[in-house]
């Protein structure tokens, strides 16, 4: 009671904090606050947000329908410093005993505080918006052009400001917009100078934006002014620019029509005070001067070194410390081919891509020695990053095994290690942490460690017997990466050992498209500790526990609450249950099978050699970018080439009938998995983000489960909010074990994003999902997918957030409610623990998706 009495006390303080500040409190006695904009077109309101972006003012953004902004705007003093003296000087002696208490430089720093804090005050919330009738005018102005853009070239607009008869010094804008007819595109000609432009003109008329009969659309000229500079730049026109694609719209006395006529000059040349005209001629780029080590420093040294390759020139103020052919393949610009603007586009990208340069500086000039006057010599300045760099990071942290956890890492970096633009990282990650659960409880605080190490290098070039060049050009920034790692732990679980080695490929088509190609994927697992299985997996200790009580089970030390000993104990007892040596209800004999099973799954070593493809579609050019869409899928197959040589050579299958490779039952399966996230930036930079994503792992032949590394799990941060990682599902079981996964997961969210107050965000969210067992060894009704019936099983989370962003990441706390949960029975499964006692706490890093 007392704990709901101060919840409500809380939330009641808030509402009278926010409705008893004035929002018009800073706005003039004959002014308005804009409080609606509303836009009626052609007698019909619309919510078009295309067309309110057009009007110069907008209400101050709300947080649940109320202006927060304002209400932190109007608590700042308007006058600070002119308060503060008043306030000083008020008691003729409260300035001398301040300064004699503490000084006068301490009471100077007092008002500099006060009127810091006001400031930060003002400059942290919004200031209202008054309605402004200049500014409406404009947007008048603003929504005609607008219109006009579209072909209603005769709209006639107006306004009107509506007050707020129940509230005072606010008041509404509704814009009545008659848009009348359009015009459409009729005859189309053309007013061309030049030759060689008129006929590339030709050669891609049928791409052309504009289209007779069309409703005229002021986007159409600006994309198709686009399209022909793009196509004639790169074609060898270097001298031509957008600035030259004209047109001519004749709307007069046509019906509504419009006749468009393109004009395109010939290029002009300023030759002192005056301008001469010529013809456009195709340019060639007759050499490539490459600078290896360029620097602003250096820049009026003299070469020392140069080197010509396949007709490009490698110049070097030092030593050349590159071989010419890992340049020359990052260098789309090629010699004795034609003037193309895309190529210069694409060096960029790829010398980026390297890792091994700065941001390159390419030029063209004039050749002097080319009579002809067409031909270019390219230059391209490139500043090596530095050879060596080393990064050292640090972390402390607590998790479900781990008390407490002290975590580092350290990552060295090797560039041009063998003279081929190729890079070697060499990482190495240690932690040290105290653990309750360990297997020697009685040891010192430090009583677990982990420590492990990888070695990548990455060349930039496929390696392959064959050549690979027509296939993958060297415009898609092809790679080939080599990964060896290992990790082994202490008196952490299970200890286990990790090896793992990968051969990779990757390259990209296209600016937002990336493939990637992991040829050779192997990863060894061993357990040396599994008699600590039951310390570490809790539940499943408890639940065999029950069990055993249940049974009347005969325990070596038998008490009022007596307990399975671990390891050989719980092990006697497993086998006595599914021997027969222990009578048991079929029930609890199929609960005790299927906790033997998952130990045995959960302790046996893995040997996975696998193979997978990564499709890649990113649409986001930068991290500011809020409207994207990111498609991914990946097919990944294990143990198929280790089968089929057991099979050629023969090789025994064991007693289990499974062949087994460097003494391991090596895992086979197929895996697909798909994922789909799209944002839209809505207006005061809100945003709706969604995503979807489905998965499957099926075993066969040599297995009948998927290894725990390559199976799936539900909830945490980044997944169902509205459950811890590994508590949620399979199906409808109930979350009945430690660690909960499956080889079938379904995860869909939804997410919108607003701005609180400055750096501040606000979000609210629903995810949907749950894992499932499929065509594997696990046969409990609960815990498997049978069909389509079963999707009543899916989890829905839904809560609110906050972040902070820093600018160059998001702190993040979300909140997570079951809102309907399948491990409950039918009927009971909705708003049942939508509560503060049974929510879910998120931190993360960043945005979940």
């Amino acid at each position: 009671m007392t704990l709901r009495l101060t919840k409500i006390s809380f939330f009641l303080g808030v509402t009278i904090l926010l409705f008893s500040c004035n929002a018009v409190k800073r706005v003039d006695e004959d002014s308005y606050l804009l409080t609606e904009n509303t836009i009626v077109v052609d007698s019909v309101e619309i919510k078009d947000t295309r067309v309110y972006s057009q009007l110069s003012q907008r209400p101050n953004s709300r947080v649940l329908g109320v202006p927060i902004g304002i209400f932190i705007y109007n608590l700042a003093d308007p006058k600070p410093d002119s308060t503060f003296q008043k306030w000083l000087h008020r008691n003729p002696k409260r300035e001398e005993r301040l300064v004699r208490f503490l000084s006068a430089k301490q009471v100077e720093e007092i008002g500099n505080s006060y009127v810091g804090f006001n400031k930060w005050l003002e400059k942290s919330g919004d200031p209202p918006v008054v309605i402004e009738e200049a500014k409406i005018k404009k947007s008048v102005d603003r929504l005609k052009r607008y219109y006009a853009s579209y072909g209603y070239f005769n709209t006639k607009a107006d306004y009107s400001i509506i007050p707020n008869e129940k509230k005072e010094k606010r008041a509404a804008v509704t814009y009545f917009v008659d848009r009348q007819q359009p015009y459409f595109v009729d005859s189309i000609t053309k007013k061309i100078s030049s030759p060689i432009v008129d006929s590339l003109f030709k050669a891609t008329r049928q791409n052309t934006f504009i289209v007779q009969g069309k409703q005229y659309s002021a986007n159409d000229f600006v994309n198709e002014r686009d399209r022909l500079t793009i196509q004639f730049r790169n074609s060898g026109l270097y001298y031509f620019d957008q600035d030259y694609v004209g047109f001519e719209a004749d709307t007069v006395n046509t019906g509504h029509k419009a006749n468009i006529t393109y004009i395109i000059p010939d290029r002009k040349i300023d030759e002192g005070d005056s301008i001469r005209t010529e013809p456009f001629k195709v340019h060639t780029i007759n050499e490539v001067r490459i600078v290896t080590d360029y620097t602003f420093a250096n820049r009026n040294e003299s070469i020392t070194d140069t080197v010509s390759y396949n007709g490009y020139k490698l110049f070097s103020y030092d030593e050349l410390k590159f071989r010419p052919k890992a340049i020359t393949d990052a260098i789309s610009i090629t010699p004795n081919k034609i003037f193309k603007d895309i190529d210069r586009t694409l060096t960029y990208n790829q010398i980026s891509d390297l890792r091994i340069f700065k941001y390159p500086n390419i030029s063209y000039q004039e050749d002097p020695a080319d009579t002809t006057g067409t031909g270019l010599i390219a230059t391209i300045l490139l500043t090596p990053q530095k050879k060596y760099t080393l990064g050292v990071d640090f972390d402390a942290y607590t998790s479900t095994i781990q008390q407490f956890g002290i975590g580092f890492s350290s990552t060295f970096l090797i560039r041009n290690i063998f003279r081929g633009a190729e890079i070697l990282e060499i990482s190495g990650r240690g932690s040290v942490g105290s653990s309750k659960d360990a297997a020697d409880s009685d040891s010192r605080f430090f009583n677990i460690s982990e420590v492990g190490g990888d070695a990548k290098l990455t060349f930039p070039r496929i390696l392959f017997p064959l050549r690979t060049e027509k296939l993958i050009p060297k415009f898609m920034s092809p790679s080939t990466s080599i990964s060896l790692g290992a990790n082994a732990q202490s008196n952490i679980g299970l200890d286990r050992q990790t090896l793992n080695s990968v051969f990779s490929y990757r390259w990209k088509p296209s600016k937002v498209r990336t493939n990637k190609l992991d040829l050779v994927n192997v990863q060894y697992v061993r357990n040396l500790n599994t008699g600590n299985y039951f310390n570490v997996y809790r539940t499943s200790y408890e639940r065999l526990n029950e069990i055993a009580q249940d049974i009347g089970y005969d325990f070596n030390n038998p008490s009022n609450d007596p307990m399975l000993e671990i390891p050989d104990e719980t092990s006697q007892f497993i086998n006595d249950v599914l021997f027969g040596d222990t009578a048991a209800s079929e029930e609890n004999f199929q609960e005790v099978l299927s906790i033997a099973e998952r130990q045995f799954r959960l302790t046996e070593n893995n040997l996975i050699f696998a193979s997978n493809f990564t499709w890649t579609r990113d649409s986001r050019e930068n991290i500011f970018d809020n409207n994207f869409s990111r498609l991914r899928w990946k097919l990944e197959a294990a143990g198929n080439l280790l089968a089929g040589i057991s099979s050629l050579a023969g090789f025994e299958k064991n007693e289990d009938g499974n062949y087994k490779a460097l003494g391991v039952v090596f895992s086979q399966y197929a895996k697909g998995e798909a994922e789909y996230i799209k944002h839209w930036e809505l207006n005061d930079n809100n945003i709706f983000a969604i995503r979807a994503f489905g998965g499957i792992a099926i075993p066969y032949g040599n297995s009948n489960s998927i290894p725990f590394t390559r199976s799936y799990f539900a909830g945490g941060a980044n997944d169902n909010r509205g459950w811890r990682a590994y508590d949620l599902g399979p199906g409808s079981s109930g979350s009945i074990l430690d660690f909960n996964e499956a080889n079938f997961k379904i995860a869909l969210n939804a997410e919108y994003r607003f701005t609180i107050l400055g750096d501040f965000k606000g979000a609210f969210f629903v995810d949907a999902g749950n894992i499932w067992n499929v065509f594997d060894n696990v046969e409990d009704e609960a815990s498997t997918f049978n069909g389509i019936a079963d999707l009543k099983e899916i989890a829905i989370a839904s809560g609110i957030g906050i972040r902070y962003d820093f600018g160059f990441f998001v702190l993040r706390f979300d909140i997570g409610f079951k809102t309907h949960d399948p491990a409950r029975p039918v009927g009971e499964r909705w708003f049942k623990d939508y509560n503060l006692n049974n929510a879910v706490y998120n931190i993360g890093i960043n945005y979940p998706f």
